[in-house]
């Protein structure tokens, strides 16, 4: 069955803000997917400008306590994962697929792994550890860049009493680097 549908985007904030490589532009977007019958599915994202750092990046360090996972996987990313995933999402920022730009002018290790597209690892991992599930809301919170030079870890416990759980990404040092709550029916 195949049904029209319908995108609106809408730029509801911009905050500036200064950070230990300089200027930040933090942009609130809210968009709204409707199909003939009505809004389908309503998103809202923050998305981080930087201006271009005038050394190279510093390090970064959010390290998590040890909490008990009840399912996980491993991730390895690679340069062609990304470009596709950049690709499939209309982003064009070099910071996902030109190593050279990413390291020598941002000043980045390594190509940075997408925000959403850990955030959609995250929920398949959910899925198929929990694949009779009805999601019914998913918030998540990056906390540390992912690099595509080590291999990460989706990490998951299993839904409380309240039909929550907490997902996470971690790297291979241990940095929380995104956090998420799913809430199911």
């Amino acid at each position: 069955m195949r049904e029209k549908v319908s995108r609106t985007s809408r730029i509801k904030d911009i905050k500036i803000k200064e950070g230990k490589t300089g200027s930040l532009a933090f942009v609130n977007v809210s968009h709204e997917i409707k199909t003939k019958t009505g809004v389908a599915l309503m998103e809202e994202h923050d998305i981080v400008y930087r201006e271009n750092p005038k050394t190279k990046a510093t390090s970064f360090s959010a390290k998590q306590p040890e909490i008990k996972s009840d399912f996980s996987e491993s991730f390895t990313p690679d340069p062609v994962v990304l470009f596709r995933y950049s690709a499939l999402t209309f982003n064009g920022h070099r910071i996902h697929y030109d190593r050279e730009y990413v390291t020598e002018v941002e000043g980045y290790p390594g190509l940075l792994v997408h925000g959403p597209l850990l955030a959609t690892l995250m929920l398949d991992c959910f899925i198929k550890h929990h694949p009779g599930l009805k999601i019914s809301n998913f918030e998540f919170k990056a906390h540390h860049p992912v690099f595509d030079l080590k291999p990460f870890k989706i990490c998951g416990q299993n839904p409380n009493g309240d039909n929550q759980a907490e997902l996470w990404v971690q790297d291979i040092e241990k940095n929380l680097c995104m956090r998420a709550c799913v809430t199911v029916e």
